[in-house]
């Protein structure tokens, strides 16, 4: 168990304070921004100046935006990125963007020297209310998502709900899937703040990352209570992999849920009210609650999940409006599952 813990601080205009916050914290003045093409102009800047302001020395680095440079590829660039700049145990990676940058930087973070010191300053919904807590560090192999990664947590993470106000409908949109799978798991009522999700943001990020940090606290490597974070992954994850990444995480997701909670209802682990409430509400938002994709062909995806064991998996099974419940399941069960959530 690691014992590296974080602060987390959600503020509005904290971007602007970042340097002044993280000198409070870190041993080193010395860091790297790592972004990807599109956050970098955006707030790469400012970043930068808060830090300079407060005495940091910075290097900064951006790859291309999207899924697709989440790869080993990438992540060689950034190491050998840190190792040039002559970076040290004592020195410390911003990592400035969505779950990608987030998940990659943090594993070259966690992995270079054998771990650097990280803080997350998320800019997109997703982000905010999910990748940047936790710990979870990772990059995808050709044979699947987030293979390869480390369980890494960061020092800081700068919450900044003013950067959303760049972010587009469509990128948004693609975060409330993780918001609405907290009120799935833990709080019903989120939905409600759902149908208004711009005006509440604030409110529903620290929801979403309170729920999120009292899981990690009871298991923060995910053998057990954890895997509740993963409710629609496991399916979500194989529909963003037989796309390419075509189909963004979020939308993954949104069909993972729907797939679940029509099979939960199938067989009585939760009421048809229970399940429709979720999917209208993942509709409601935008998002897909179906695929095109057949069941041999998602299930063939599936056996790569990092979280399977050789005789089965574990799922999250909707149980009631809020609540979620852990059920191991052996490989043909994960498929009649998979089957009686794609049928109508």
């Amino acid at each position: 168990m690691s014992e590296r813990k974080s602060i987390i601080l959600i503020e509005r205009g904290i971007l602007a304070r970042a340097g002044e916050i993280a000198s409070k914290h870190l041993p080193s003045k010395s860091c790297a921004i790592i972004s990807d093409d599109t956050v970098d102009a955006l707030y790469g800047d400012k970043l930068e100046s808060s830090l300079c302001a407060a005495g940091f020395h910075v290097e900064r680095m951006h790859f291309p935006h999207g899924e697709a440079s989440k790869n080993i590829s990438t992540y060689g660039n950034v190491i050998n990125f840190l190792a040039e700049k002559q970076f040290t145990r004592k020195d410390t990676v911003f990592a400035l963007g969505g779950g990608v940058v987030g998940d990659l930087a943090g594993f070259a973070a966690a992995t270079f020297l054998r771990g650097i010191n990280l803080v997350q300053v998320p800019t997109s919904l997703l982000a905010c209310v999910d990748s940047s807590v936790g710990g979870k560090t990772a990059i995808d192999l050709p044979t699947g998502k987030n293979l390869c990664g480390a369980f890494y947590q960061p020092d800081l993470v700068l919450i900044d709900p003013d950067t959303l106000s760049t972010l587009p409908d469509a990128i948004f949109t693609d975060g409330m899937a993780e918001v609405i799978k907290y009120a799935a798991i833990s709080d019903i009522s989120i939905l409600e703040l759902c149908k208004n999700a711009r005006k509440n943001v604030d409110e529903i990020i620290r929801r979403c990352v309170a729920i999120k940090k009292d899981v990690v606290a009871r298991d923060e490597r995910d053998l057990s209570a954890r895997q509740i974070l993963n409710f629609g992954h496991t399916y979500g994850h194989a529909i963003e992999a037989i796309s390419n990444f075509r189909i963004t995480h979020g939308q993954g997701v949104a069909i993972g849920m729907s797939i679940i909670a029509r099979a939960c209802a199938k067989r009585g682990i939760c009421s048809k009210d229970c399940a429709d409430e979720l999917i209208s509400a993942i509709a409601a938002q935008g998002l897909p609650t179906r695929t095109e994709y057949t069941a041999e062909q998602l299930f063939h995806t599936v056996l790569s999940d990092k979280k399977r064991v050789p005789d089965g998996l574990t799922l999250v099974l909707l149980a009631g409006r809020g609540t979620c419940k852990l059920e191991k399941v052996n490989l043909e069960s994960a498929r009649a599952m998979l089957e009686e959530g794609l049928t109508k």
